[in-house]
């Protein structure tokens, strides 16, 4: 396969994209999306891929929804990204804790990339949306 450094940027771009412009979203929406895509990293560097994971399962609809979304959609690119089965969705954490070491690393480092690739396009995409 060859390497196309738009592998993990336009699905990146699409989902930020796509959620930045859903309907009938207010601004606490809007701040929760863009923090959760800057902080992706660095809860992931500390944390690990499993507690994100959890962390997605854990964070309450009605008033985390935004943040939610953004996990979901990171889940999402990196099932696509990584061409691994299910590890978006609630079968997520059963298919990181199945996975051998070497695979956990090799989703990890992944991750840690298409989390800088969030960084990068919330500060674009979400421009003008300031604080949390």
């Amino acid at each position: 396969m060859t390497f196309d450094p738009r592998t993990i940027a336009t699905p990146t771009y699409e989902a930020l994209n796509n959620l930045r412009n859903l309907h009938r979203q207010d601004d606490t929406r809007l701040k929760q999306q863009k923090s959760q895509a800057v902080e992706l990293y660095t809860y992931l560097s500390t944390w690990g891929m499993m507690r994100l994971k959890a962390e997605e399962m854990a964070l309450p609809e009605k008033t985390m929804m935004g943040k939610k979304e953004v996990v979901q959609k990171f889940f999402e690119c990196l099932q696509t990204i990584s061409e691994t089965q299910n590890l978006s969705g609630e079968q997520g954490l059963t298919t990181l804790k199945n996975l051998n070491t070497d695979e956990y690393l090799g989703i990890t480092g992944l991750g840690l990339a298409l989390a800088q690739e969030f960084s990068f396009w919330a500060t674009a995409i979400y421009a003008g949306i300031e604080g949390e």
